[in-house]
């Protein structure tokens, strides 16, 4: 059976801040403290998903979450009214109040893994919410993105939910910005590749400058709850030395589409020996790998980082050549762009370029490929989808209409405590829920 990927994207939330949170992501760190422009962000990324449906790709919508999380403020003692918890917050931790106000859930590649039903042995497509629990302003989304999931993915005779891995070190899981899906027919049986940073039992290798956030025990732990064959999954250790180059996750250093592994030459530990595995268990499908391996000399890896030439989509055109979407940072850098430009025009399986202006998030450390999660589905599946959420003209229009009437154009992180912004946070989302159809899926709607 035929089959599509939909890529679904993060609407940035109304509190787009640079808090400089998430230590291991440079960008991240290096931003803290600028001005933020939420609704910019917000259009920004509903431009990318609009130019992708214009195209013929299939797009969704995710949401954002509530922020401030004033639930959990709650339960770290601060109380009061609503306003008195944030302003309590601002006064006597500041930084707790930015983390509980991050809008990080945009990056929607961290929100779940998730295995097609061509690979899981109960034929349906199979979700776990990443516990993201390397990170506390991250490790607060799980619940409600697990809800907002099976909003959209509702029929149970096709999906399966489970709930995040434990909280703890050990089932460290950062959702798909750690998972490649690689095969042929999106609909078709394919090979499943966990990278992970860290094995807790018997690894010899991790990072030492920053942490690796991803275990090889957490990516266990999910081939097992999607039930998922030995014979067609392949767990992968990330190169610790680019670990500790600010590359946090897999998808900083590689990206994959149907049978296209693209990567730095640095990317993996062991190189070699983990491709040669993912290439034997692809033949097995009558599928074969097409590695595209950049080397250290045309890309560093401190190059690749800061232009997040990997962190970017592989899309199959309906003529079957593929196209690479990439952020702008990567046109502006000569040797990057230099590099892609040849590339395309070298007769390989990618021919095609698409830019896009995402400053916003990739200021905060996210870039095209951050912004998305891909859900393989066939045609019954598809059907299945909450359809309010699937990207089309008038939801173009209704979302930047919404976007218009709540968001602000400048945020700065004293403005979290602005009991206003809480308050233009919930109209906000209260709007979304009906326009996307999710029924109460926020603690203040419950």
């Amino acid at each position: 059976m035929s089959g599509y990927e939909v890529n679904f994207d993060g609407l940035v939330g109304l509190t787009h801040h640079y808090a400089g949170l998430s230590f291991g992501n440079e960008a991240s760190t290096q931003h803290q403290n600028s001005v933020s422009n939420p609704k910019l962000a917000a259009k920004q990324g509903l431009l990318k998903m609009k130019a992708l449906a214009d195209l013929g790709f299939q797009q969704g919508v995710l949401p954002p979450q509530e922020r401030p999380h004033v639930p959990m403020l709650r339960k770290l003692g601060f109380s009061g009214s609503d306003e008195a918890v944030l302003a309590q917050a601002m006064r006597q931790s500041p930084r707790l109040l930015s983390a509980l106000s991050s809008a990080s859930c945009m990056w929607t590649a961290n929100a779940a893994t998730v295995s097609p039903s061509a690979d899981s042995a109960d034929g349906k497509v199979h979700f776990t919410a990443a516990n993201l629990n390397n990170k506390f302003h991250r490790a607060i989304e799980a619940e409600t993105t697990s809800g907002v999931l099976r909003a959209i993915f509702n029929d149970p005779r096709h999906f399966a939910h489970h709930e995040a891995l434990p909280q703890v070190a050990l089932f460290g899981d950062e959702g798909a910005a750690n998972h490649n899906r690689l095969g042929g027919d999106y609909g078709k049986r394919s090979v499943q590749m966990f990278v992970y940073g860290r094995q807790e039992f018997g690894g010899e290798t991790a990072p030492t400058r920053y942490p690796a956030r991803q275990t090889r025990e957490a990516g266990e732990a999910i081939a097992r709850l999607h039930q998922l064959d030995e014979q067609h999954t392949v767990f992968v250790q990330q190169n610790p030395a680019v670990i500790d180059q600010g590359v946090f996750h897999n998808d900083v250093i590689a990206v994959s589409n149907q049978n296209v592994l693209f990567h730095h030459q640095q990317a993996f530990y062991q190189q070699q020996q983990a491709l040669d595995d993912v290439r034997r268990k692809m033949a097995t499908l009558d599928s074969e790998l097409v590695a595209i391996e950049v080397p250290t000399a045309r890309v560093s890896v401190a190059d690749a980082v800061a232009t997040y030439l990997f962190n970017s989509q592989i899309l199959t055109k309906p003529n079957g050549k593929m196209m690479i979407v990439v952020p702008e940072e990567s046109r502006q850098h000569s040797g990057v762009w230099g590099y892609l430009s040849e590339m395309v025009a070298g007769g390989g399986p990618i021919d095609e370029i698409k830019v896009f202006d995402l400053r916003e998030s990739m200021r905060n450390g996210g870039g095209p490929a951050c912004l998305r999660l891909r859900v393989a589905l066939n045609e019954q599946e598809l059907r299945a989808v909450n359809p309010r959420v699937m990207m089309n003209d008038t939801l173009f229009v209704t979302l930047n209409e919404w976007v218009d009437r709540y968001y602000r154009d400048r945020l700065t992180q004293n403005d979290l405590a602005d009991p206003q912004l809480l308050r233009e946070g919930r109209d906000a989302l209260d709007a979304l829920t009906s326009i996307l159809g999710l029924g109460s899926v926020y603690p203040f709607q419950q």
